[in-house]
């Protein structure tokens, strides 16, 4: 099986637009949720001396938006030609 590198950057890239976009409504309506959730995550790290910001600001949330999911593309990008170059091997 093939990946094209160019349809799975997109799909990637799609995939965490949606997630950023989910989890900032989160952090900008529910904050005392999001922050449980990160603390979840973030195994024997204690992050309850972090608070979120009520004032997020756009040009921050963009700036996350275009830097995920231009990340997002890169990985997907690479992760097919990476894949592609194993499978002939």
């Amino acid at each position: 099986m093939k990946h094209l590198p160019m349809a799975s950057a997109n799909a990637t890239a799609a995939t965490i637009a949606v997630i950023y976009i989910v989890c900032a409504i989160s952090v900008l309506f529910f904050p005392d949720i999001a922050m449980t959730v990160a603390r979840s995550w973030f195994h024997g790290i204690d992050i309850s001396t972090l608070t979120l910001s009520t004032q997020t600001n756009t040009s921050s949330l963009v700036l996350g938006f275009v830097t995920a999911t231009g990340g997002g593309w890169l990985l997907g990008y690479l992760f097919a030609s990476f894949y592609n170059y194993f499978a002939k091997k």
